[in-house]
């Protein structure tokens, strides 16, 4: 007779899953509703000065009183080809492995993290952005070599929307996202892993080129691969950001109010995602303390 092994959850994956819930709580408190208020208009204007206050407690973020922040925009970077993205990518991460920064941390993803205005990084870190528009859980899974000669202290990933949108297996992102984690914690062994969640789409409302592709997705399905995912975080040895609440309507699709076309993010969706940020990394600090 076989017999049956339980598998025993870490603490501190416990302790990842509570802060996850403490930081949905934590951003919608100190968001304005009036920076992200249904229907706010951004414009496509030059980045405009930014102010915020640092964080210096748990709960004490602040935003300031600021102009509504700009549409992103990569200029002429989006008419690149995939190689001429790996190739400037690695340039990038080769002087900032020369440079030996400080606090460094990695956003690596699609365009979703490609695509994160500089001005809104918090600005604790030094960041290197690993983003290539486009980009799928198995070309970031095979190009993680491109930044292993760095030495950051967390590393941000998001991926897998563009699997899903091509019709990608669930089961087959998930597997590549748990071999990111288990090849970024062996090249990284000092670095904090931070997986987030996978962000849903505006369902009917997406103006976005490939909206039948979105629209044949169902937001129901992100969020089943997103619990999944939680899970394996848990037992890789990683911490899951959950943003996916932060984002979603009373229907559960993508705020009107945060993306440009339904699936992509404006500047106060990246207001959203700076603030978790802040907020997980404070709370990830706080856990930590003995």
């Amino acid at each position: 007779m076989s017999r049956r092994v339980r598998k025993v959850i870490p603490s501190w994956a416990w302790l990842s899953l509570l802060a996850n819930g403490v930081l949905v709580i934590a951003v919608f408190s100190l968001l304005r509703p009036d920076q992200l208020r249904k229907g706010s208009s951004i414009a496509p204007a030059a980045p405009s000065p930014m102010a915020w206050v640092p964080v210096t407690q748990v709960g004490s973020t602040q935003l300031s009183a600021i102009a509504a922040p700009p549409t992103p925009d990569i200029g002429p970077r989006h008419q690149l080809t995939y190689q001429d993205w790996l190739d400037i990518l690695q340039r990038e991460a080769a002087a900032m492995a020369a440079q030996k920064p400080t606090n460094l941390a990695i956003l690596a993803g699609d365009s979703l993290s490609l695509w994160f205005p500089p001005d809104l990084l918090p600005t604790d870190y030094t960041w290197l952005n690993q983003g290539i528009s486009g980009e799928t859980s198995a070309g970031l899974r095979d190009r993680l070599t491109l930044f292993q000669e760095v030495q950051p202290q967390v590393i941000f990933v998001m991926i897998g929307i563009n699997d899903l949108i091509r019709g990608v297996p669930s089961a087959t992102v998930l597997r590549n996202q748990e071999r990111i984690i288990r090849d970024l914690r062996r090249q990284h062994p000092q670095a904090e892993v931070v997986i987030q969640s996978i962000l849903p789409h505006s369902g009917e409302q997406a103006t976005w080129d490939g909206r039948e592709q979105l629209l044949a997705l169902s937001n129901e399905d992100i969020r089943q691969l997103n619990r999944a995912l939680a899970t394996i975080c848990a037992e890789a040895g990683a911490r899951y950001l959950d943003l996916h609440p932060l984002f979603v309507d009373a229907n559960g699709n993508l705020r009107a109010d945060l993306t440009t076309d339904g699936l992509h993010l404006n500047g106060n969706g990246y207001l959203v995602w700076r603030s978790a940020l802040y907020t997980f990394r404070q709370l990830a600090l706080a856990t930590a303390q003995p």
